[in-house]
């Protein structure tokens, strides 16, 4: 179907916003509509999926009867609640989306979403709509109403528990939506809560449900400290940064508190190519993401979750290095079966719609190499490695001795044949050098002759296959011309210095051969599907680090005000972009992007010195992210400081 045709129907991703507690997730659009929303867990099948189909999904909506201007919207300062305020003729209302974070109310429930709206100023008509839909839209569910104020909605394997603080609130004739109206004079109050609970336990929670809409005032102030009291330990001067800011935020709100899992998006089957096929599951946690993700949380102060996934891959992996897999679910489920959701439309008709992912069973030598570099953030914090750990890295080590010779999928998952990745090649490297390094470090027994020499037989086959002698530069595979912006991940993790010449040169033919109106592609190389993607975002960051490392600290800081005009309003990316219709494109928010962004200005900071780099920051973070100097490349308009009010 003509995405075209279709694109009236779905908000623009950059619209949404992403709110969570570190059970659950949502998405917010401008307009106050939650058109995604996973309960009780972020891999969870949608209970609101409107952003997947317009017509089958499901919304929950709140907004105000005749507006007069566009909604405006910001997070609460250094928190996930979400704020929009609504302008009508006759007044104004405030709403608050947020779910309750659990260790700050007090409950033992989890998946529980809250929406307040408050109205301001005058009086105000709200709107309220509630359609459930289960099992991503598949199933219409059974709703009845228990008590004025009290529904349920009950189907497949799926609950929940309704509640609103106004009697105005019924179901519609055909008993699958609730709707209603409210007028609110100024000082008054309209809470909504929806609670996930099983179906088998619905009817008894329904018959002992008290007032769960009163104590949502209390439960927002408790939240936000809580998201405050997080964000308290993050370092200057990055702290005051509202862009890194709040891309450590969303790091938190995707991580998983039961295990410490993080996923690498909120959302699954957001094109890459509108209308096209590239549309992946994003809803789980990649051992190479999180661990990119949890070393920049650690390079500005905040250790507990990189102390967190460390054990949860442990455990995913049953203390094996050779059961371990490049992605779990985020209670460590192993088996993600991808399958295709064929009664969806897609989001502006991009299909197939897909659940799991299949590039869980694919081999990615990179895996190791992340791994290893994990076990030496915890080693750098000075902490002891216990013997039953050293067993599980020795284990890995010892499985890239053996796996390094073969081809893999590499860290762009492709899917038509397996290659001799450069960036998986080096990664193999990291995880040899880094087990020597630990095992000298912390006297244990390992075989090290015989790990120095695969580490130096790997790098003698990367500079011998993986890199152009004509050119000068790294390529993508063995013996094979086509560039890879993943090279610009070897200096950050030791396999070559940042000022290395053949890094100088890689650099540059990566800029000449892949820069895209200021953004950065990740190849330009056949993979298997004909319709092209946008620019990849994590590349341009990537960019930017490596730039700044090599003394182009103005050109670092071009690329980097480019790369963060991509933001949308609230300080949130995506993973790829259009830099021709000026889009976001991909899974949403992505991990993997802000964790870049954070990286990148660091670097950043770093180059321009301690003092000059706390200068340089403030003025990036005084003025609009993204907002570029007469020398930048050129890009569409810069959007307003994340965290302000900003008309929709």
């Amino acid at each position: 179907m003509d995405s075209s045709r279709l694109s009236g129907r779905y908000r623009p991703i950059a619209d949404y916003a992403l709110i969570g507690d570190g059970h659950c997730t949502a998405l917010v659009a401008r307009d106050g509509s939650i058109d995604w929303c996973c309960m009780p867990a972020m891999d969870a099948d949608s209970c609101f999926g409107r952003l997947l189909d317009a017509r089958l999904g499901g919304h929950c909506q709140i907004s105000v009867e005749g507006q007069d201007v566009p909604p405006q919207r910001r997070y609460e300062p250094d928190t996930m609640v979400l704020t929009t305020r609504f302008s009508a003729p006759g007044g104004q209302a405030e709403l608050h989306d947020f779910f309750p974070m659990l260790e700050a109310s007090g409950r033992r429930e989890t998946g529980r979403l809250a929406r307040v709206v408050r109205c301001t100023s005058g009086q105000v008509d709200v709107r309220i709509e509630i359609v459930p839909r289960f099992d991503f839209g598949e199933i219409i569910p059974d709703m009845r109403e228990r008590r004025p104020g009290l529904y349920t909605a009950c189907g497949s394997n799926k609950g929940l528990l309704i509640q609103c603080d106004s009697n105005r609130l019924r179901l519609t004739d055909a008993r699958d939506a609730l709707t209603g109206s409210v007028r609110l004079r100024e000082g008054e109050k309209l809470r909504l809560s929806i609670r996930f609970v099983a179906p088998e336990q619905l009817e008894q929670a329904a018959d002992v449900a008290g007032d769960e809409c009163g104590p949502l005032d209390d439960e927002l102030r408790r939240t936000m400290q809580s998201w405050r009291t997080w964000a308290s330990s993050m370092l200057a001067p990055f702290a005051q940064d509202p862009l890194t800011s709040r891309s450590a935020l969303v790091l938190k709100a995707l991580t998983y508190e039961p295990t410490g899992a993080m996923v690498a998006a909120a959302t699954t089957s957001l094109p890459e190519s509108p209308g096209g096929a590239r549309n992946w599951d994003y809803r789980y946690s990649w051992v190479r993401d999180s661990v990119l993700a949890v070393r920049a949380l650690h390079a500005v102060g905040i250790e507990r979750e990189a102390n967190r996934f460390r054990s949860f891959i442990e455990r995913s992996a049953a203390g094996s290095a050779q059961q371990l897999q490049v992605m779990y679910g985020v209670d460590g489920k192993r088996r993600l079966t991808e399958v295709v959701l064929d009664w969806l439309e897609g989001y502006e008709g991009s299909r197939p719609v897909r659940i799991g992912n299949r590039a869980a069973q694919q081999m990615q030598l990179d895996v190791y190499g992340t791994l290893l570099e994990l076990a030496w953030i915890w080693h750098d914090e000075s902490r002891p490695l216990d013997p039953c750990y050293w067993r599980f890295l020795a284990d890995a080590v010892d499985a890239v001795c053996l796996r390094w010779h073969e081809p893999d999928h590499g860290i762009w998952e492709f899917r038509d044949r397996s290659r001799h990745f450069v960036h998986s090649k080096a990664m193999c490297w990291v995880a040899l050098e880094r087990g020597c390094q630990l095992a000298r470090e912390h006297g244990f027994d390992a075989p090290l002759a015989h790990w120095r020499d695969n580490r130096d037989a790997v790098r003698t086959e990367i500079e011998q296959r993986g890199y152009d002698a004509r050119r000068g530069v790294f390529v993508q595979a063995f013996d094979e011309p086509h560039l890879d912006a993943a090279a610009l991940l070897l200096p950050p993790f030791g396999f070559i210095a940042y000022d290395d010449p053949r890094m100088l040169r890689t650099v540059q033919a990566l800029i000449d051969e892949l820069e895209h109106d200021g953004l950065l592609l990740r190849y330009r190389s056949p993979d298997g599907f004909a319709s092209p993607e946008g620019v990849f975002l994590p590349c341009t960051f990537w960019l930017v680090r490596c730039l700044a490392h090599q003394g182009r600290v103005e050109d670092a800081w071009r690329y980097y005000r480019r790369a963060t005009s991509c933001a949308n309003d609230l300080g949130l990316f995506s993973e790829e972009y259009d830099a021709v219709q000026h889009r976001m494109l991909g899974n949403f928010p992505q991990v993997l992007t802000h964790v870049s962004q954070m990286t990148a200005l660091r670097a950043l900071v770093r180059a321009a010195g301690d003092a000059q780099g706390d200068g340089k920051l403030r003025n990036a973070g005084g003025k609009p992210a993204g907002t570029a100097t007469s020398s930048a490349p050129a890009g569409p308009p810069a959007p307003p400081r994340p965290g302000e009010t900003t008309a929709a």
